[in-house]
């Protein structure tokens, strides 16, 4: 009947409109709208097969639950309990899928591992998350009856080296119809590990100078907006430059343009006496992620011009330049209430 139908619907749409045929094709039109719209539940339906059912109350639930428990508290014997002989971990994270997986000795020796190790220790369901139980249809077998997936937060303090956990760990359990965990794939993030383990060594992260061309230039920078040079003050920032100042409530970086209205108004209400620099800049060449970062401390000396008052408000900056030595974004800390 399809190609009837399509026939049809080119008819109406190709042929001549006359007033005495509208009526009968219209009429048309609607009984094939019908049978179409009949059809569709039918072609969409076909599609589906059930293979399985989801259980929100389930035994298996409740032997991860105890599971959990059992990691948080360091209790590895009631661990080895609800784990078959041949249990394998695994984090798809970081596995090949040649990887063999971590055997039961060896995951509660972890396990033993991370309850030492870390304080405040806590694994709970993410906000507004739960763990699901799943039996499916399809070649169900003792080995592999249940499945639990959990979504859950992970946090920690680690005693050595101070490193935080605070993640979102993804946790699919597979267990037996004797309600005994026989596969665990453990998605989380490495990065915390690898953290910790460099928190045992000590390493260099750069060079600080005390002296350097970026200081000469920032200390040229803070002379300009002193003597209100504004071209040359502005010069010795990147174009796509950012700025951010504690003291905005939105805590939002703004532009430069932005930055140039501001200092605008900010020179309608105070006279600049002076710009004072305490102590001395450094400038931070980090070796990782290869960026640098000069920071500065100043006196502001300043005339509030409606009362002729004068104030004193130190400042601190910090300023990330680039490879050219250009600005590209900067924090400024200080009391906006001081100068009210």
């Amino acid at each position: 009947m399809y190609p009837n139908i399509i026939g049809n619907w080119v008819y109406f749409l190709t042929k001549p409109v006359l007033v005495s045929t509208i009526n009968n094709d219209l009429t048309i039109m609607k009984k094939i709208t019908i049978c179409l719209l009949m059809l569709l539940p039918f072609v969409g339906f076909s599609q589906k097969k059930v293979n399985g059912t989801i259980y929100i109350e389930h035994p298996a639930l409740g032997v991860v639950d105890a599971f959990t428990k059992a990691l948080v508290k360091g209790d590895t014997t009631a661990m080895a309990k609800l784990m078959t002989d041949d249990f394998r971990a695994y984090n798809p994270v970081t596995s090949s899928r040649f990887d063999k997986g971590e055997s039961k000795s060896n995951f509660l020796q972890t396990a033993r591992v991370w309850f030492e190790g870390l304080n405040y220790f806590s694994i709970e369901s993410a906000e507004g998350a739960y763990p699901d139980a799943f039996e499916y249809t399809k070649d169900p077998s003792d080995n592999n009856a249940v499945t639990v997936d959990s979504w859950d937060i992970l946090k920690g303090v680690h005693k050595k080296t101070g490193v935080k956990a605070d993640m979102y760990v993804h946790r699919s359990f597979t267990l037996t119809k004797a309600n005994k965990i026989r596969r665990l794939a453990n998605y989380i993030n490495p990065e915390f590990g690898n953290e910790i383990r460099r928190g045992y060594s000590e390493r260099k992260n750069g060079i600080i100078y005390n002296q350097h061309e970026n200081i000469n230039s920032l200390r040229l920078m803070m002379a300009a907006a002193e003597y209100l040079d504004t071209d040359k003050y502005y010069s010795f920032f990147d174009e796509n430059a950012t700025y951010t100042d504690i003291n905005n409530p939105s805590e939002e970086p703004i532009t430069i343009d932005e930055l140039k209205e501001n200092n605008k108004k900010f020179l309608e209400a105070f006279e600049i006496v002076q710009i004072e620099q305490i102590g001395y800049p450094d400038y931070m060449e980090y070796e990782m992620g290869g960026t640098g970062v000069l920071y500065s401390w100043w006196d502001f000396h300043v005339i509030r011009k409606s009362d002729k008052k004068e104030i004193t408000v130190p400042f601190h900056y910090q300023h990330n330049v680039n490879k050219e030595g250009k600005i590209v974004h900067t924090i400024v800390y200080y009391n906006n209430a001081l100068f009210k």
